[in-house]
This record gives structure tokens, sequence and C-alpha cells, in this order.
């Protein structure tokens, strides 16, 4: 089967740092769903994944955690799913990604996908999803509906693929004030246009920006990019016992300045279920048939902002370079071998 991949880590600008490869078809685990592959989108996670870790000397390293396709084969436990479905889902980090016309990945964390978007459409969102789903209502716990009205949340970098998904289930799902952040005049009309009450711009200092929308403090913070740049300022704006929610990596972090407030820092991977094999593992795969649901439903949105073209190495290593120029609005994604 075609796939892409890379033998040795390098910089996307490197003629081997993705190439395509002609690899054997995956046999199914008892849990597996068999998908011929017919879109991915491209996630920070592959950017770091391909400049960090190393195949096994002599094999091949395929990336992709975001895709939609047609199911081909069923292990022998799956329930739920027929030969036929369309589906979609993230899959996991431990095993070969998506970016192959052929993928194994448990049944337990796909779901049907959305009926009303394309295939370029819903590759955009499984993913993105996941881990906004996850840090709204697993971390930071937000009651849903009316229930947490009064509350604020603060987005921080919200054009960005998670943040794109955040905004929207936090104003389709709950009754929390939304606050972007965006630097640019196209980013800020990305936010507005999915839902954010307000955008102030990440690059002057919140406080002060939080004050004039008549928010001295703020309840919670989904910190999706540079948190250690902003830590200071998260532990200023917000209220005592407020809650941060964080998904980049970074070297170390202080966080002895939370304990004045009483603040509490979650930290979110959307792939720890998969990882572990958690007793709640199947929860990603409703979470993933509740976004198809409000997606079918016209309440969601999908964030696809760019078709690049064809799964191949090209494309991808195109998609590659545009997430690490820190330039990239919403999702890029790759449909068709």
């Amino acid at each position: 089967m075609k796939a892409v991949g890379y033998h040795a880590p390098h910089p996307i600008d490197h003629a081997d740092a993705l190439v395509d490869l002609e690899l054997p078809v995956p046999a199914p685990r008892p849990h597996d769903l068999l998908v011929r592959v017919k879109a991915v989108s491209v996630n920070p996670v592959d950017t770091k994944v391909r400049k960090s870790a190393a195949p096994e000397p002599g094999t091949a390293k395929v990336l992709g955690w975001d895709a939609v396709g047609t199911v081909e084969a069923l292990g022998a436990e799956v329930e739920g799913f027929a030969v036929g479905d369309r589906v979609y889902y993230a899959g996991s980090i431990d095993r070969p990604g998506t970016n192959a016309e052929l993928h194994a990945v448990d049944a337990r964390i796909a779901a049907k996908a959305p009926a009303t978007l394309s295939d370029a459409q819903a590759a955009a969102l499984p993913l993105t999803s996941i881990t906004a789903y996850e840090i709204l209502f697993d971390r930071l716990k937000v009651a849903r509906g009316d229930a947490s009205q009064g509350q604020s949340l603060l987005v921080m970098g919200g054009a960005g693929g998670v943040g794109s998904v955040l905004i929207q289930l936090a104003r389709q799902l709950t009754g929390l004030r939304v606050i972007a952040t965006a630097s640019r005049a196209e980013t800020r009309e990305w936010c507005q246009g999915l839902g954010a009450h307000d955008v102030i711009d990440h690059r002057q200092p919140l406080a002060a920006q939080l004050a004039a929308l008549g928010l001295p403090q703020i309840d919670m913070v989904a910190s999706l990019t540079h948190t250690a740049d902003y830590f200071a300022q998260y532990v200023e704006c917000l209220k005592p016992q407020g809650q941060i929610a964080l998904i980049d990596d970074m070297p170390t972090l202080d966080v002895v300045p939370l304990k004045r407030k009483s603040l509490s820092l979650h930290w979110e991977l959307m792939f720890t279920r998969p990882l572990f094999s958690t007793p709640d593992m199947a929860r990603q795969g409703a979470l993933l048939a509740e976004v198809a649901a409000l997606a079918d439903a016209g309440r969601l949105r999908s964030t696809l902002a760019a078709e690049l073209g064809a799964i191949n190495a090209a494309h991808l290593r195109q998609a590659h370079a545009l997430l690490e120029s820190g330039k990239a609005i919403g999702k890029e994604v790759l449909e068709g071998f």
C-alpha cells in the first residue's frame, strides 16, 4: 500500500523529511477497524514527532493522527460497526499513523463520520475535537448549559486547530463567556466567526484588555500554545480557585505561583486513553459521535481552512512547513492517494 513517512528525523526542508513509501497492509487486532483512508489532516504533533522520534533502524515511521475513511474489515471483537461504514478518528500515537492507504485503528476511539460534511471537512475535526472536548468536560469539568452561566473562559490561541473547536463547543454546550486571543485581522475574524464573545490580542498585556471587557478576573484559561510565556499573566488574571488547562510542551514549569490563589492546573493529552487502554477509552468514540451529531445539526462547523491536494510526501511537507511557520489558521487537509 502507499504511505508517507520517514527513516530518520530531519528539518522539513530536507529532501528526506517525508518520503513516499510502499508498505505491507496492516493486520487488524481484535478491537480494530481496518480503514481505507480517504482524507487526513495535519496537527502540531506530526511536526514534533517528525523532528524528534527516530524509527527503528531499517524501518520507516508513518505519521498522521486524523483520518476519514471506509471500513474494509473488522477485528473479531468489534461492536457497533460494519464493513462499508464511513468513519472518522484520531488514532493512537503508539501505532502507525494515518498517512497510508489502509490503517488499523481501535474501534472504541472511532465514530461514524458526520454525514453532512465532506471527507476533507470531517478529517479536520477528530484530534482537535477530542482535545477541546476533554479540556472542557474532563479536565476543567465545566457544567453544561445554563449551569455554567456567569463563568468565563480565556482561549489562548483561538484560531488554531484546538481553539477553533473549543470556541464552538463552549458556545454550543455551555453558558461560558468565551474570550479568544488572536493577533492578526484574519485570525480575529476567524474567532469571531466561530462564536467567541470577545477577541483580545495576545501580543498585548492580557489583564488590561480583560478589564476593559468588564472582566477584572476570569474563571478558566485554556492555554493551547506558548504556556511558559504567558503563565505569569494567567496567574494575575485568574480568580482565586481558578483553573488552567494546557496542552503544549515545555522543558519545565514552575507551579509554585499557583498556590496563593489555590489555582489548579490540568494537563490534557488526548492520546492518554488509547495509550493506556483506560476503562473509559470508549468515551472518545462517544464524544466523536456527539461532535458528528452537532455538525449534522448545523451547530458545529468544520475547521478546514486549506486543502493541499493528494496525500503524498510533497503535499505533507508543505503542510508541515505551514504549521511550523506559526501562520496556520484552522486545519490543513489532504485527500486521496
